[in-house]
């Protein structure tokens, strides 16, 4: 089973115990040619209740006129999990909607549930980066290579991007993900189970390495990764659906309206 169908069978399941409200509302940025700005990466689907998950634009060029067809008409007052179980589509477009669905049933859940979220974790505290240690960064978090750094602790930066190599000669940065088997810890951007890339970097990991995954879009429940061996899972859940869909169509900041989380396999008990 893929790490995808893993995500589907998980919102089936919550589907089957808990009532999933329709979606009530939906963000798209506009689509930029060469790559999104900042203020401009993440999409939102917003369920009735206020749960809302969002969505990395992971979009070539050549998705520009199937993005710019959707439109918030197309999924106000729809199922959402349908759009969560085309995770794992070829198409990418569909995906990218598909996470954020899934975002979204997940964080109604945990509504429901009242599923106490820790917060005041630190997914690279967890980590314990100490001299000594040899950290591969799988994807380039550029505020936390000075904090890797300051540890005393070797760094590899594992990238798809060949350009970043020239752009930043001063980085040790590589396009081979085998360096990771050179490293006891692991820390991995979120985008690559969006980008099916995930299960090829975990094969490359040390059995023994502790591996966590984090990023804005992991508002889920972590299960799928706690299967696949991952450690940790840091991500966002949102606080205030009304005022970050609000925000983003503005174009405006909205962090603050989200929340971060810290799953630890070693403590987690599930949703389930």
């Amino acid at each position: 089973m893929s790490l995808k169908d893993e995500f589907r069978e998980m919102v089936k399941g919550l589907a089957e115990k808990f009532a999933i409200p329709a979606v009530a509302d939906v963000f798209f940025p506009p689509f930029y040619q060469g790559g999104q700005p900042k203020e401009a990466e993440f999409m939102a689907i917003g369920l009735k209740g206020g749960a809302t998950g969002l969505s990395y634009l992971l979009l070539p060029d050549e998705e520009m006129n199937e993005y710019k067809a959707l439109g918030p008409v197309d999924f106000v007052g729809k199922d959402p999990l349908p759009l969560a179980l085309e995770f794992g589509n070829d198409d990418p477009v569909k995906e990218m909607i598909s996470l954020a669905a899934i975002n979204a049933i997940c964080q109604h859940v945990m509504r429901e549930t009242r599923f106490q979220v820790d917060s005041a974790a630190d997914s690279l505290g967890m980590l314990s980066v100490s001299a000594g240690d040899k950290v591969g960064m799988v994807g380039l978090f550029f505020p936390l290579i000075k904090t890797v750094k300051q540890t005393g602790a070797q760094l590899v930066v594992v990238e798809k991007n060949e350009r970043l190599i020239e752009k930043y000669p001063n980085l040790p940065i590589t396009l081979d993900p085998a360096e990771l088997s050179q490293c006891n810890k692991v820390l991995c951007t979120s985008t690559t189970i969006l980008n099916h890339s995930l299960d090829d970097i975990l094969k490359h990991c040390l059995p023994d390495a502790l591996v966590s995954v984090i990023g804005p879009t992991a508002g889920y429940f972590p299960d799928p990764l706690f299967a696949r061996g991952v450690d940790i899972v840091g991500g966002r859940v949102v606080k205030d659906g009304d005022l970050l869909l609000k925000l983003m169509a503005e174009g405006k900041r909205w962090g603050h309206t989200t929340q971060k989380t810290c799953f630890l396999k070693k403590t987690y008990a599930g949703v389930m």
